[in-house]
């Protein structure tokens, strides 16, 4: 006897009101069944058509864009971009929203994170429930921040420049992002062909006019030669290696922060909102409080913007140890911080790394790991290590608030929280938590 076969909803349509925000740039809806969508391009309280996009019958919850508002938030504005929108562009997730109901939005999924998975209200988090915009970013109403310094175009079989539509390897071919920094907006990349090419990321340095292209070739297809509207440096990704590799030009662009220049290589990470840095760099020394003579660690320290923060604060008697596992941002960190002879980078996994130093006290950590968080592994060693303070710099609300909850059962309690909106028109924030040791009753 064979399996029917599962049946999809994809198309189907149906008239729901849209209830609260959630995790990943959609509201929860509920269809008169009770089944749960996922829909974008909604906002809390609207009543409105939304076709599915992803699901089965068996489905736990479909996904799905809202097709017709039949009933308008007072948030709702008509969006900016002509990219945006269902079935188009999946960069940005509220356009739709006015600037500050989107910082209301992160606010409540940061809020009910940390409530569900580290058992935390606001309050106890020693958060306000605000979420600040990057100095600059408040403009009247149709303007969009032009804050995104670092752009990966996908190319389509016929060579134009697009970006990927919401969770599909399709591309929108777009004539101008609106949210691209003007120094990549003037390279002029979605003008030409770019034949024989996967993508093409282009990245505009804040703090200098370095510009860079990185060219990623589809299998077999020589390089173009590269004539843009501005001078740039050109890498390609090596197909078999996937390493980046420099054609002409610097192979690698000059940021600012703290009064200091750092070479960031091949591609590699740097906050990709202009102030970003300059921003968790303050929150961090901010809430650490560093003092001369003080160690301290910086984890996952890419190419070493708080270690040196940290350097500069802890002084001649102090020292910092930096661990990162990218071995150009490695090279790249110790150029950077050559100057301070107690700074030490180590290559390797943090998790891997730390266990190996020796090191069994520090006073001061700061970890800005990736997406998925430190994990349980990670937060209970350094709660092991007898710091007073810990910055925890997050991009993922979820991660944050799973480790914060393991960070709270050995003994380390927020102290304050700061919600930052360094990426406009998205769902994403960056987070900087403050934890220090529990006090014990004498």
């Amino acid at each position: 006897m064979q399996n029917s076969p599962v049946s999809s909803l994809v198309g189907e349509e149906y008239e729901v009101e849209v209830g609260p925000v959630a995790h990943g740039g959609h509201c929860i809806a509920r269809t008169e069944e009770g089944r749960v969508l996922f829909v974008r391009h909604a906002l809390p309280g609207e009543r409105i058509v939304a076709r599915v996009t992803e699901g089965e019958e068996t489905s736990r919850f479909l996904r799905a864009d809202a097709v017709t508002v039949l009933e308008a938030s007072k948030d709702r504005v008509e969006a900016p971009c002509p990219f945006a929108g269902p079935g188009k562009c999946g960069g940005c997730d509220w356009q739709h929203a006015k600037p500050g109901a989107q910082r209301r939005l992160k606010g409540e999924v940061v809020a009910e994170q940390l409530l569900r998975l580290a058992g935390l209200t606001p309050e106890e988090a020693g958060w306000d429930g605000t979420v600040m915009p990057a100095e600059g970013d408040k403009l009247p109403a149709g303007e969009v921040p032009k804050w995104r310094t670092r752009v990966q175009y996908a190319i389509d079989d016929e060579g134009r420049a697009g970006l990927r539509k919401h969770r599909s390897h399709e591309v929108e071919v777009v004539d101008h992002c609106m949210i691209a920094a003007e120094g990549v907006s003037e390279l002029g990349i979605e003008k030409r062909v770019w034949e024989g090419m996967a993508s093409v990321e282009a990245i505009a340095a804040s703090g200098s006019n370095d510009r860079q292209v990185i060219l990623t070739p589809r299998p077999g297809a020589r390089l173009p030669l590269v004539e843009l509207d501005k001078p740039v440096s050109v890498m390609r990704v090596d197909e078999k290696d996937g390493g980046v590799h420099r054609v002409h030009g610097r192979p690698f662009v000059r940021e600012r922060a703290d009064e200091r220049t750092y070479r960031v290589g091949s591609g590699g990470f740097w906050q990709v909102h202009p102030r970003a840095a300059q921003t968790l760099m303050l929150a961090v020394m901010q809430g650490l409080t560093p003092r001369k003579g003080e160690t301290a660690l910086d984890l996952y320290c890419g190419v070493g913007l708080f270690a040196g923060a940290l350097a500069d604060r802890v002084g001649d008697q102090g020292a910092v140890l930096g661990v990162e596992s990218g071995k150009r941002a490695v090279e790249d960190a110790r150029h950077n911080l050559a100057d301070f002879p107690r700074v030490r980078i180590e290559q390797g996994k943090v998790e891997q790394v730390l266990p190996r130093t020796g090191i069994t006290d520090v006073d001061l950590i700061v970890l800005d790991p990736p997406r998925a968080g430190a994990g349980k592994q990670t937060v209970h060693h350094l709660t092991t290590l007898g710091a007073r303070r810990i910055a925890y710099v997050a991009c993922d609300p979820a991660a944050l608030a799973r480790d914060l909850a393991y960070f709270k059962e050995r003994g380390y309690r927020v102290r304050t929280l700061r919600v930052f909106d360094l990426f406009p028109m998205t769902h994403h924030v960056e987070c900087v938590a403050i934890l220090e040791p529990v006090k014990k009753d004498a």
